[in-house]
């Protein structure tokens, strides 16, 4: 994998990551937090797919990686919405 590799791999992960956090509504940190959450998404919407037996719906291939942009969205949108019922406060 080279550094351009890399780059566009860290970019297609943050915007997975922030379109997770807007479909949810909840937001915290910035550009580091949406490309952690989309790592986080691609790995939790992954496992989901194969343990309910779902097609890699829309992939990228990024040099010899491939990196599904469904599973990323869905996954980080489920993750979010786990840290926003963990997170709040309660009157």
């Amino acid at each position: 994998m080279t550094l351009i590799d890399l780059v566009v791999l860290l970019i297609i992960a943050g915007l997975c990551g922030a379109l997770g956090q807007a479909i949810t509504g909840f937001s915290r940190g910035g550009c580091l937090v949406s490309i952690a959450l989309g790592f986080i998404g691609a790995l939790l919407g992954m496992w989901l797919a194969r343990n309910l037996g779902l097609p890699e719906l829309f992939s990228v291939q990024i040099g010899t990686t491939s990196f599904p942009i469904i599973w990323s969205i869905i996954g980080s949108a489920l993750f979010v919405a786990i840290i926003a019922l963990l997170s709040r406060s309660r009157p």
